[in-house]
């Protein structure tokens, strides 16, 4: 459990783009966001890059020294990909590379009646409802 591990932290606050799998409005995005907040204990803030803002994103930033990297070559397997990823030096650090192997679902949503409950469990920045998400640990 992360607490386990790092009792001393009490937020997490994850930057991220507002791209179609991980925006505040998708439903089985924020269930497992919610989730994950009561299972870690934590309470978590989801911070969106505005659209169109890629050079404040530091994958975004990391992706164009990637595909320098390979200059070209062909990226005919996941080994191939996992090797250049993994050989990466960004700024004197190399990156840490896991291949999850889990299938995630598509089309896959919240009934609106369980996305107005999941709703009331977090918190919408006012004047950025789309952009500033808090999601508060529920103590039972």
């Amino acid at each position: 459990m992360v607490k386990d591990r790092f009792s001393h932290i009490h937020k997490l606050v994850i930057n991220q783009d507002n791209g179609p799998e991980n925006h505040s409005r998708r439903t089985q995005f924020m269930n497992r966001m919610v989730a994950f907040a009561q299972q870690s204990q934590l309470n978590i803030e989801l911070a969106y890059y505005p659209p169109y803002h890629s050079k404040y994103n530091p994958v975004e930033r990391t992706f164009g020294w990637l595909e320098q990297h390979w200059k070209g070559s062909l990226l005919d397997s996941v080994e191939t990909v996992l090797h250049f990823a993994e050989t990466l030096t960004f700024k004197g650090k190399n990156p840490v590379v896991k291949l999850i192997e889990k299938v995630y679902h598509t089309g896959v949503k919240l009934i609106q009646k369980a996305m107005a409950e999941l709703e009331k469990q977090i918190r919408r920045l006012p004047h950025l409802p789309k952009w500033f998400v808090e999601i508060p640990y529920q103590t039972t």
